[in-house]
């Protein structure tokens, strides 16, 4: 098929299709929804076919087990969430023209035996488990409530006669969790606004003050917004973009326009959180993406939603670039496509994203700079203090430790800009304790009754770290100084993403991954990408100093050394 032709949706369906928002986007006039889908929605419709032909391998089958019609995990636990999996990718297959399983009886079927199962999972209370570590959980409840009720809607629109019975199971289910989310408290920030938007989308469809109230509720504690322009829990591949899309949700269905306020900062800071690849910075978060290798594929629907609303070029970008890296992973944002057909309309023209810049996030603890084909990220708080990514090749973090009273590893409370250096440092003791003086020994020896904190220091040891990161040479200059005790071993680790092939650099015998450097010059080559690094330094070949952090599990190259330890490295 031509990819820049579209397909007729029913007449029907579009009738019964939501329209994004009450009020037109575009003036005074009534906004007309699109009537065709775009290519790219068909695509993620045939995306969707093939996860849901894999999803069906894992159907509990078993007559007599209790949840047959369910769904497992790979571990094979039936689960409500693979069990929920199943239903929404079912639900957008059987309401899309495109798809093999348009109006397919059989996934009716296995819709239905999906809820009752789904529905002996739920408890009294309307919660249901995250089995791997949530029970009773009111924010996994919500999470799978928002999912299900574009499900609802989107079978619903579809006008498929065959649906009444798994309708009518779904919404005894949503309802039921109604009640947990109007009482059930919660464990993240952004759960707060997963619950609300799971009650906006219920309010929506079965209206009850109940929904409104709880939903205020957790909206008066205000958005935890900084003003980098980031949530409280910084997860830039996950949870951020969670929260973007949610509070499109209860903006729309709470009248709230003013919630877009925080969307929009986000989405502006996230312009500067992307690498030359597509993928997205990820080192500062405190949730479980840290350091993960992602891209912004979650972030596609705020972006092509304000891009429609506010006719925003950048993020018209923002989606052209998501599209042409990721577009196969949209495929877990169909239902919002396929529920609103306000998001077919073609996007703005694009203007151009940030591609060369020097930004600061200091409430995030985050430098980033960025030369159009080539980045560097410099994080406070953070062991792996530094990134440097050229295309694919990939330098993941940098360390240095010293073999300091077993406390040597580095990392910096601050990030200091010195005109045009970026500056962390960390200073720290190495104390020896006195005999305790007479009247604060315990007669009985116990020594939680004698604490160091009761002892004279003396010999104390100092160990003064700085690290100097400049621009240079088409790249980064990073000045590595440590003083105080002389004779420290210190280590230096540049610890490389796997997939590369070095130069420059010698193999660690016995320890795989793991190279020394002494050369003036190393390269690491990933395809066409290459990163320069150099010169190198050894002068001893300890690579696991005590106290400091275990080896990466990836290739690193070692730079080793005693103090006074100063040494300059460039990266390009």
């Amino acid at each position: 098929m031509d990819r820049r032709k579209f397909v007729a949706l029913g007449t029907t369906s579009v009738c019964l299709m939501p329209f994004l928002g009450t009020a037109s986007w575009l003036g005074t006039e009534k906004y007309r929804a699109p009537t065709v889908k775009p290519a790219w929605l068909i695509d993620l419709i045939k995306f969707n076919d093939q996860d849901l032909t894999e999803l069906r391998k894992y159907k509990v089958t078993d007559n007599a087990h209790r949840y047959f019609g369910g769904y497992m995990s790979g571990a094979e636990i039936p689960n409500p969430h693979s069990t929920c999996a199943f239903i929404n990718k079912a639900a957008e297959a059987v309401a899309s023209p495109e798809s093999a399983y348009y109006q397919s009886v059989a996934i009716l079927t296995d819709m239905e035996q999906a809820l009752h199962a789904l529905l002996k999972m739920q408890h009294a209370d309307g919660t249901i488990d995250l089995v791997d570590t949530n029970f009773h959980s009111t924010p996994d409840t919500a999470f799978m409530v928002k999912r299900l009720v574009q499900s609802y809607n989107i079978l619903q629109a579809s006008g498929n006669k065959n649906a009444d019975r798994v309708l009518f199971l779904l919404q005894q289910f949503l309802q039921r969790a109604g009640e947990a989310l109007i009482v059930g408290g919660i464990h993240t920030p952004n759960h707060r606004w997963v619950v609300t938007a799971a009650l906006t989308k219920l309010n929506e469809k079965w209206p009850d003050v109940r929904y409104v109230n709880r939903a205020n509720q957790w909206l008066a504690e205000h958005i935890d917004l900084d003003p980098d322009g980031q949530y409280t829990e910084k997860s830039t591949y996950g949870y951020s973009a969670v929260i973007d899309r949610v509070l499109i949700t209860v903006s729309k269905g709470l009248h709230k326009p003013e919630l877009l306020d925080a969307v929009r900062r986000n989405l502006r800071m996230m312009h500067y959180y992307l690498h030359p690849n597509g993928e997205v910075v990820t080192e500062a978060s405190n949730r479980q993406d840290k350091g993960q290798v992602g891209t912004m594929e979650n972030y596609y629907y705020a972006c092509r939603y304000l891009a429609l609303l506010d006719n925003d070029g950048e993020m018209a970008a923002m989606c052209r670039l998501i599209e042409k890296t990721s577009l196969r992973k949209l495929t877990d944002s169909l239902s919002y496509f396929l529920e609103d057909p306000a998001l077919w309309k073609e996007l703005p023209d694009s203007k151009p994203l940030p591609v060369s810049y020097v930004r600061s996030f200091p409430y995030s603890g985050v430098v980033r700079i960025r030369r159009n084909e080539w980045d560097t990220t410099i994080l406070s708080n953070n062991p792996g203090w530094l990134t440097f990514h050229k295309g694919n090749a990939v330098l993941q973090a940098m360390r240095v430790a010293a073999s300091f009273f077993g406390k040597g590893q580095f990392q910096s409370d601050t990030i200091v800009q010195k005109g045009n250096a970026w500056v962390l440092t960390r200073k720290q003791e190495g104390p020896y304790f006195q005999p305790l003086p007479p009247e604060k020994i315990s007669p009985d020896g116990d020594m939680a009754k004698m604490p160091k904190s009761a002892r004279k220091q003396s010999e104390i040891q100092y160990m003064e770290t700085t690290v100097t990161i400049t621009e240079a040479g088409g790249g980064i200059s990073v000045e590595v100084d440590m003083k105080g005790t002389a004779g420290v071993p210190v280590l230096m680790e540049l610890i490389f993403r796997r997939g590369g092939q070095f130069s420059g650099v010698q193999p660690y015998a016995g320890k795989a991954d793991a190279y020394l450097f002494k050369d003036a010059q190393g390269t690491y080559t990933v395809g066409n990408d290459t990163i320069r690094f150099g010169p190198g330094k050894q002068e001893h070949k300890g690579v696991q100093l005590r106290g400091a952090l275990p080896a990466a599990d990836a290739p690193t190259v070692y730079l080793t050394g005693f103090t006074p330890f100063k040494h300059t490295i460039q990266l390009s």
